[in-house]
């Protein structure tokens, strides 16, 4: 008997052994997330329906412009002008009416610009169709400061240079004449020869200081321009640099002047001078005919 109980203790004690030693930690199993199946490749492509219904509004689409540029449904009637006085923007429409009854969609706008462009009256020029009938035309015309002299010929030129129109003799006399030499090439549209460039220059800005209708003709020789006004008053402006102050200058100073001056002279801005003799004065001004003109208050 002492065996079966040392047998039995041996068991007792193996299964005290057993429960004495540390259990195992449970297991768990974390799931990752599964990326999600993409459609199949049919499901992303448009149904025959939706493909119908996208060929059908290109078709109609297509159709209407053929029709819009090949039928007079929006047929050119009317060239409105905006921007250019009366005879100017008659100018431009005569320049168009080969666009009258074509298809505004046809009309072709790089054309009728350089068309336009090509007027010697016309600076700058845009357009818009204005459906259903109407090419719209926006004008920046040239603008005239002087009248160029040759002879008995006259030529009307703009503030760019650009000789705008033949004249006939004693016309638009509220513009100051510019006497060209003899035998200097001059062409409607073309450019005002290059040694008047001075001159315009200082033409240029003659109605902005006030002075505009006052100038008659304007005078240049290899060292001065000179102004002269109706009255017989002769503006001396020395070279062409600073023209806009020296003319401001001028027209500031012109009602200080006396009724018996022959000159005002602004070659040196800051310093204008009056003059009852043809003679420019000298560098100190002695008080003898010559007055020198106060510009302040």
């Amino acid at each position: 008997m002492p065996h079966g109980g040392e047998h039995a203790g041996v068991a007792r004690g193996g299964g005290a052994e057993r429960s004495a030693r540390p259990g195992r930690a449970a297991s768990v199993v974390v799931p990752f997330p599964r990326p999600r199946a993409l459609p199949p490749a049919a499901s992303l492509l448009p149904s025959g329906r939706s493909l119908l219904a996208a060929f059908g509004l290109v078709a109609v689409a297509l159709a209407a412009y053929l029709v819009a540029r090949e039928t007079a449904v929006f047929a050119v009637r009317s060239v409105e002008v905006d921007g250019a006085p009366p005879a100017v923007a008659l100018q431009v429409r005569h320049a168009l009416r080969d666009e009258l009854g074509a298809s505004l969609v046809r009309v072709d706008l790089d054309r009728a610009r350089e068309r336009v462009a090509r007027l010697p009256t016309v600076a700058a020029v845009a357009f818009d169709r204005a459906f259903p009938h109407t090419l719209r035309v926006r004008v920046v015309p040239e603008r005239p400061v002087a009248v160029l002299r040759q002879g008995a010929s006259a030529w009307l030129v703009s503030a760019r240079g650009r000789v705008m129109a033949a004249l006939p003799r004693r016309s638009h006399l509220e513009l100051p004449r510019l006497w060209l030499p003899k035998g200097a090439p001059v062409a409607v549209g073309g450019r005002a020869p290059v040694e008047l460039a001075p001159m315009l220059e200082v033409v240029r800005p003659l109605a902005r200081v006030g002075l505009g209708a006052r100038v008659r003709s304007v005078r240049a020789s290899a060292s001065e321009l000179t102004l002269v006004l109706r009255r017989g008053l002769e503006i001396r402006l020395g070279d062409a640099r600073d023209a806009r102050l020296k003319l401001a200058v001028a027209a500031r100073v012109l009602p200080l002047v006396p009724a018996g001056a022959r000159y005002l002279d602004v070659s040196v801005p800051g310093r204008p001078v009056a003059g009852s003799d043809w003679t420019r004065p000298p560098a100190s001004p002695t008080p003898s005919p010559n007055t020198q003109v106060s510009t302040r208050g």
